[in-house]
């Protein structure tokens, strides 16, 4: 007869193997060298930065720029991130931390409450994307 600490085992180790996704990814940007944005390429410095703007903006309940960011990210495209929500977006820019105006085409997704952190989970862009959609930046 099989018994419940088996079956507990067996599903975690199903879980374990269905999620790829490295611990560290799944926690920051640790694991990343950079990402590519349609043309831009964005460096871990540059991810960390960004994240960490959007994060300290969340937790204030503050914004920027008139399209208000951080803001809810709903991912309806169904792209891979690195936990599951709820997600924020910021802008990320090769010139510096976004302080408003113009937020370009690319994007980091954070998490502000995974594991009572918030953390960095993914980057998009709307380069190559239909419409007002995104697509996933290739992370390096």
């Amino acid at each position: 007869m099989v018994s419940i600490k088996s079956i507990v085992l067996a599903s975690l180790a199903t879980f374990a193997v269905a999620n790829p996704i490295d611990l560290e990814k799944r926690q920051g940007t640790s694991g990343i060298t950079s990402v590519k944005c349609g043309s831009n390429t964005y460096s871990r410095s540059q991810l960390n930065s960004a994240t960490s703007k959007g994060c300290s903006l969340h937790a204030a309940g503050q914004t920027l720029g008139s399209n208000k960011y951080p803001h809810t990210f709903n991912n309806r495209e169904g792209l891979p991130l690195a936990t599951s929500g709820p997600y924020q977006e910021f802008p990320i820019l090769t010139s510096g931390v976004y302080s408003g105006g113009s937020p370009g085409a690319d994007r980091i997704v954070f998490n502000p409450s995974y594991n009572g952190q918030c953390v960095y989970v993914g980057a998009i862009t709307h380069t190559g994307a239909s419409g007002n959609n995104f697509v996933s930046c290739i992370t390096n």
